[in-house]
């Protein structure tokens, strides 16, 4: 995932933000669409398309305003920024002591990198922050998609979809709807063959390959479970920064990350529900 994001920072210099954004949903959309083809299989209905649209918003507004957020913070503090999100989301499924001060722990580091940044560039912690909305937006959505295939045994109901096919069609519609805001500017995409294939490569890295992970993942595990799991982002984002990207974040800043992958950590021991348990 953050080989693409390494890949898409240095776009920025020919491309804006929101561009490359829109081009990576495009990207995903066009190459899942090649392989999954869910129009084979498509026989959903009005909540299910719904459902499977609000996902791919969600997903295509959490890209933008991470992709912007990158643009002026580092890529590890901005990830560990937007983990907001999903602890908010852990915080709203789990009951338990242990889970409690996982999340406590995990916010503290959010905080401190918040507090680090906002001297720096306030506008790239907002974005952040407002990509951790859109990041539980997706975590709750995409169970939601995930989980809407019934077993080869009982039969798929007429309502159903696929994982699979959910996150193929969400990013085409999240594609379409980002379109009058990603397409300007997009011009070197169209007139270099180097840079569209940069654009591709963004999708398939940052999103094809591991949103489809993520739809296999949450069939098995609860949203708070997997919202949790997430917290190792943050290390892959902080290395992979360091060692493409040459930032090299503060002590303090270190600590922060540290913060939230230790709140993974103490919440190793909660056991997940049962797949299927969550709505």
């Amino acid at each position: 995932m953050y080989a693409g994001a390494a890949i898409a920072f240095n776009l920025f210099d020919e491309l804006p933000p929101q561009s490359v954004a829109w081009l990576r949903a495009c990207g995903a959309a066009l190459v899942l669409g090649l392989v999954v083809r869910p129009w084979r299989r498509w026989n959903a209905n009005a909540t299910t398309l719904r459902i499977t649209a609000a996902f791919g918003v969600a997903t295509v507004l959490m890209n933008t305003c991470f992709y912007l957020a990158i643009d002026r913070i580092p890529l590890g503090t901005a990830v560990a920024i937007e983990f907001a999100g999903p602890m908010t989301v852990a915080a709203l499924s789990l009951r338990s002591r242990r889970a409690l001060v996982a999340l406590a722990t995990a916010t503290a580091g959010v905080v401190i990198l918040s507090g680090v940044q906002l001297s720096v560039d306030a506008l790239g912690v907002l974005y952040a922050l407002a990509a951790a909305a859109c990041w539980a937006g997706y975590i709750v959505l995409g169970a939601r998609v995930s989980r809407a295939t019934a077993s080869a045994a009982d039969g798929p109901p007429a309502d159903v979809i696929s994982g699979f096919d959910g996150l193929t069609i969400g990013l085409a519609v999240g594609a379409l709807v980002l379109t009058p805001v990603g397409a300007w500017g997009s011009g070197a995409a169209f007139t270099s063959p180097r840079v569209a294939a940069l654009c591709v490569a963004v999708g398939v890295l940052s999103t094809a390959v591991p949103y489809a992970l993520d739809q296999l993942v949450l069939r098995v595990l609860d949203t708070s479970t997997f919202a949790l799991l997430l917290a190792l982002l943050p290390l892959t984002a902080t290395a992979t920064g360091w060692l493409v990207l040459h930032q090299h974040l503060k002590l303090i800043e270190l600590a922060g990350v540290a913060c939230v992958v230790v709140g993974l950590v103490l919440n190793g021991a909660i056991a997940p529900e049962p797949a299927g348990a969550i709505s």
